[in-house]
């Protein structure tokens, strides 16, 4: 019987790197290893907070993160993360055409700090924000044993 590949979970943030560790911290305590989460930053000091919050591995920069998302099977980020020029101007075009064309899954976080509203939505912290991401739209990931998965 061949092994099952892994979900290729790619987590995408820039500046600080806060929301992505908000993140994969949490994607980690609910899956442990059952999961690859891979920190793609459009900085390096995204990628490293993001790396310390357990992802499996990481990458900065424009190109990383054009090659990666084309084998992702999820993109988690912020709204931002489809808007060139988003983040301060860290988010390029090319960044941002790569991730919507991807063919991955893409669950965007309401977050944003652009000249942006997105209607309808309440105001939510964060943590809970991560908390919905996961109950409700990555109920297909959750391994059948999860303390068999947790380091």
């Amino acid at each position: 019987m061949k092994p099952t590949r892994m979900c290729k979970i790619c987590v995408i943030d820039g500046q600080g790197g806060g929301i992505g560790s908000t993140v994969i911290r949490k994607l980690k305590e609910r899956f442990g290893e059952s999961i690859e989460v891979l920190a793609l930053g459009t900085n390096a000091i995204a990628t490293a907070q993001m790396l310390k919050s357990r992802a499996n591995r990481g990458a900065s920069g424009a190109n990383a993160i054009v090659q990666t998302v084309r084998t992702a099977d999820l993109i988690i980020g912020t709204v931002g993360i489809i808007m060139p020029h988003s983040m301060m101007g860290e988010l390029t075009l090319e960044m941002a055409e790569a991730i919507s064309l991807s063919g991955a899954k893409k669950i965007l976080i309401p977050l944003t700090q652009e000249n942006l509203e997105i209607v309808g939505l309440p105001s939510t912290p964060l943590p809970r924000l991560v908390d919905e991401l996961i109950d409700a739209h990555l109920k297909d990931f959750q391994p059948e044993n999860k303390e068999q998965n947790n380091v």
